[in-house]
């Protein structure tokens, strides 16, 4: 009975206001409340409107935590997701299909090439349009990808990139785009899983983000590197699956290959490899590498010089070979100690052999980045200085690759090195990308032709064109051609008719360690016993082959030239 009414019946409210309250109740998550509103419709329904400001409050409550759970998963700049939206959907589709063996996620990551510079010459704010028109061109290339099943085009553009995604797409899930943080962007494809494809796809979002873009005036093109990871062949879980993408597109950059698919041998962090990073630092420290010293000789006998080379015997795991714990120690940041240790182990023997009236120069390997590093010719000059080692009486190997990098910057540490005495030689010609320009303009005084050409001229005629076609050139800009790897005595006459003016491989000698390598050029230089009886105790799979019967046994003693510029005083920085 309604007080109100004497004991009338009472009559519901008329209109929709009651049944909006009650469905406002309802959306708000209010569900509790509903059972007391519906008595206070019927019994109370002037009490109604109170409900209005609980209403309110918890429709306010549920948009806060609907735009800070939204904020949390959104890039603010480019609308799209951030990186935790990514992992989260990246969990999601391999928990949706666990068990399923033939399905898997791929996820391509991109980063644009020098785009901290063009930031830093546009400003900050025309950076981020850039980055803004770069969301929008990626998520235009992808969005109907998911229904395309065709072939791909003979075309660029979003329509190439939508036909290179397969149908498996469909059971996959949508792609999805998100910005991982600066410049970098990510793409993942539910349902697709074989390299090639996602290979694939990669190049043409690299094709599709160089088409020029014009920006206050000034028509941009932008180069990119990706990555690529798939899911369960490279990753078992979201997380790792987007850390090896990023460890292969960190490759695509260093080798300036545009796409890499990840590959084991590219990362440093696996269990194996951070091991070896700390037996290796420990090694530095204790000694346990060890130089050997290969000789190279010209046709009539002389010793030209000699290569040091790394060896390195892990306790209890046997040798480690140089290209793997050099390659660890390059991509770790451990190379600059390590150049340090090879160059004070090598100017020390130096020393040493000169004392005892060896005067034989002894060639050093050095990365890129330890001849970009800055004072670099100063800690060279420091080592010498040390241990009173004439600068001409050591050389330094590089590669063809340093011409990639900052050859102008190169070029400067080099001629500084020069100017010291120190020699300088182009290590493993022909495997790389160098033009004649960049070639003369390096202080080069001899070149190296790759074994990998001169162990297969006498089978290839390509290669021994390769071989020939190197001599001239390097002959013609005045430079010392020697040949690597040479193993057997055909290859040694070939390489004499030729005029190759020194060789260095088994057919002379193996690499010794310092004591052998100190009787070596003790019976080169005094003819008393045979090389053969010197050969190490530790014979690789290869076994040596005989000493051309050609060649003569003189003097260990070379003609040098003296450093035109005075070494400075040793720094206390090593």
């Amino acid at each position: 009975m309604d007080r109100t009414t004497g004991g009338a019946p009472t009559r519901p409210p008329q209109g929709v206001a009651g049944a909006v309250l009650l469905l406002g109740v309802l959306l708000a998550g209010a569900a509790p409340l509903i059972p007391l509103a519906v008595l206070v419709y019927r019994y109370e329904p002037e009490l109604l409107p109170l409900f209005a400001v609980p209403l309110a409050v918890l429709v306010a409550a549920w948009r806060i935590a609907r735009d800070r759970a939204r904020d949390q998963l959104t890039d603010p700049l480019t609308d799209l997701p951030n990186r935790q939206a990514l992992l989260l959907a990246a969990q999601d589709a391999i928990a949706r299909h666990d068990g399923d063996e033939d399905y898997s996620v791929g996820i391509v990551l991109l980063d644009l090439d020098r785009f901290r510079s063009l930031n830093d010459a546009l400003g900050h704010t025309a950076g981020d349009r850039l980055l803004v028109h770069i969301a929008r061109r990626l998520h235009r290339a992808l969005r109907t990808g998911h229904s395309r099943t065709s072939a791909v085009p003979a075309r660029t553009g979003p329509d190439e990139v939508a036909a290179a995604l397969p149908s498996p797409l469909h059971r996959g899930g949508r792609p999805v785009v998100a910005r991982m943080g600066g410049d970098e962007f990510a793409v993942l494809l539910p349902g697709v899983g074989r390299p090639e494809t996602l290979e694939r796809i990669a190049k043409a979002l690299i094709v599709e983000l160089a088409a020029p873009i014009r920006l206050d005036g000034l028509l941009l093109v932008l180069e990119a590197s990706a990555g690529v990871c798939v899911y369960p062949a490279h990753a078992r879980d979201a997380e790792s699956l987007l850390r090896r993408a990023d460890v292969a597109m960190g490759h695509a950059q260093r080798g300036r290959s545009g796409v890499e698919v990840y590959h084991e041998a590219q990362d440093t962090d696996t269990p194996y490899r951070i091991g070896l990073l700390g037996d290796l630092r420990r090694a530095l420290e204790t000694g346990e590498v060890q130089l050997h010293y290969q000789p190279k000789v010209a046709f009539d006998g002389r010793v030209v010089g000699l290569e040091a080379l790394l060896r390195w015997e892990r306790p209890g795991q046997g040798r480690v070979p140089p290209d793997e714990f050099i390659g660890l120690a390059e991509s770790s940041g451990l190379m600059p100690r390590l150049t340090d240790y090879v160059l004070e182990a090598a100017v020390g023997q130096l020393a040493a052999w000169r004392e005892q009236g060896l005067q034989v120069p002894v060639a050093v390997n050095v990365s890129p980045r330890d001849v970009l590093n800055p004072g670099f010719a100063t800690r060279v000059a420091g080592h010498l200085t040390r241990h009173r080692v004439p600068a001409h009486a050591l050389q330094l190997e590089i590669t063809e690759r340093l011409l990639l990098d900052d050859s102008r910057r190169a070029a400067d540490t080099l001629a500084e090195l020069r100017r010291y005495g120190v020699g300088m030689s182009l290590d493993d010609f022909g495997t790389g990308h160098s033009s004649m320009a960049r070639l003369r303009s390096l202080p080069v005084g001899e070149l190296k032709i790759d074994r990998s050409f001169v162990s297969r001229m006498v089978a290839d005629d390509h290669d021994a064109a390769v071989v020939r076609c190197s001599v001239e050139l390097a002959h013609s800009l005045g430079l010392t051609v020697v040949a690597e790897g040479v193993e057997d005595d055909e290859t040694w006459e070939r390489l004499h008719g030729m005029g190759v003016d020194a060789v260095q491989g088994w057919l002379v000698s193996a690499a010794l360690p310092a004591d052998q390598a100190t009787a070596w050029l003790m019976v080169r230089q005094t003819g008393t016993a045979r090389v053969e009886r010197l050969a190490p105790q530790q014979q690789p799979l290869t076994p040596p082959v005989p000493q051309p019967r050609s060649l003569p046994t003189v003097s260990a003693q070379a003609e040098l030239p003296a450093p035109t510029t005075p070494l400075p005083a040793p720094t206390t920085q090593q």
